[in-house]
């Protein structure tokens, strides 16, 4: 008995114009047919056929929709089996980025036809006047930019660049001082009357525009390697935001005893080292010990970072920006013309908020930090991340 089967068309990258010939009639002559999502400037050409919105809303991951989609699309085909293919179109070209196109080819309970059409790489190829074969181009996904961007050199094209926490996770990747950071080109709405190609500094990266499905960026040449550890350590925190129940619940306020004792601890390992510097023990077992320290504290910011872009206030780029355009700031001209008085001046501004240091340090004295209950033991998400704790208990 023949399987159901589902012909997969493409939209184009833009509008109208971008449509490939005869993809409109096979939507409107199906038995059932399917947009993948309505938020695409050809979608409304299609008429009134049903998208898969309503799944990007109630699932909790991406790869959640895709599969979503996937049954859908399965068991829809089933149904009208006798009376022809179900139609399912998705943005530019069902070749390039699909995601539910690779479900579908691996599912076994359907045969899939795949009808080519225009993607958004042939506009950005055009804008950017370069043969990608010739070019060397590597195609990235901003979402996984940092594992699949891990190491190379460029040139990258990064597709999918569709938020501004996306933008700034690939503008913190990079470890480089603003002097030697690359140019970036933004490509956003190839195609339509909007359209925007501008080259734009890497601090400037997440705040030039305001992305969506149809950005992307064009990265001719990486002048130092990504970060992979800092983002490997930004994604951790985030599946044990989605899949740990104890952290999805946590707050600023939440954590706050965590911070404070974990900063705790990162003083009495600065002050063994002191000691074992002086001789007073084993200088490479203090130095590992505020290594780890200082890595506790670093998830405590990194958490408190991912809390606040969950909620739109501000991402760790902001956190980092923030804290170097406070140290470079140029000190106050009436210091500046003393040149004696230069490193006294930068001291003044750096501790400006010395008074409030002071109150929150005789506070604690005051007031020392409870010791957290640790909490269980648990693994993280992913295979081979092992244990962590937020808290431990003194003796």
């Amino acid at each position: 008995m023949n399987r159901p089967r589902v012909t997969v068309v493409g939209l184009g990258p833009a509008g109208e114009g971008y449509i490939g010939v005869g993809t409109l009639d096979l939507l409107r002559a199906a038995p059932a047919a399917f947009l993948r999502t309505s938020r695409h400037p050809s979608a409304a050409l299609a008429g009134d056929i049903p998208s898969f919105d309503h799944v990007y809303e109630r699932a909790a991951t991406f790869e959640e929709v895709y599969e979503r989609i996937t049954e859908e699309l399965v068991a829809a085909a089933g149904r009208v089996r006798d009376e022809g293919p179900v139609v399912y179109a998705v943005p530019g070209s069902p070749l390039v980025a699909e995601r539910t196109v690779e479900l579908l080819r691996a599912d076994e309970r359907v045969d899939i036809t795949v009808v080519p059409s225009l993607s958004f790489l042939d506009l950005a190829w055009e804008r950017l006047g370069i043969d990608p074969l010739t070019a060397g181009v590597r195609l990235v996904d901003g979402a996984r930019f940092i594992t699949e961007a891990a190491g190379e050199r460029g040139p990258l094209l990064v597709a999918q660049c569709w938020s501004k926490p996306v933008l700034s996770d690939i503008k913190l990747s990079l470890e480089t001082d603003s002097g030697e950071a690359p140019s970036v080109t933004v490509l956003h709405h190839l195609g339509l009357d909007d359209e925007v190609v501008t080259t734009v500094r890497w601090d400037e990266l997440d705040r030039c525009i305001e992305p969506d499905h149809l950005t992307s960026l064009w990265i001719p040449l990486l002048t130092a390697p990504v970060a992979a550890e800092l983002m490997d350590l930004v994604e951790l925190v985030r599946r044990l935001r989605a899949d740990c129940p104890w952290d999805a619940k946590q707050t600023h306020a939440s954590l706050t005893r965590h911070l404070l004792e974990e900063s705790y601890e990162a003083i009495d390992a600065i002050e063994e080292l002191t000691r074992a510097e002086a001789g007073e023990g084993d200088e490479a077992v203090a130095v590992a010990h505020l290594e780890e320290e200082l890595g506790d504290v670093l998830f405590q910011v990194v958490f408190h970072a991912t809390l606040a872009s969950e909620e739109g206030r501000f991402t760790l780029a902001d956190v980092a920006r923030g804290v170097h355009d406070k140290l470079v700031s140029p000190p106050p001209p009436r210091v500046r013309r003393r040149g004696g008085r230069l490193a006294r001046g930068r001291r003044r501004q750096l501790g400006g908020h010395q008074a409030g240091r002071e109150a929150a340090r005789e506070r604690h004295r005051r007031h020392p930090p409870r010791t957290a209950r640790p909490r269980p033991r648990h693994q993280a998400p992913a295979q081979g991340l092992g244990h962590r704790r937020v808290g431990r208990r003194r003796g």
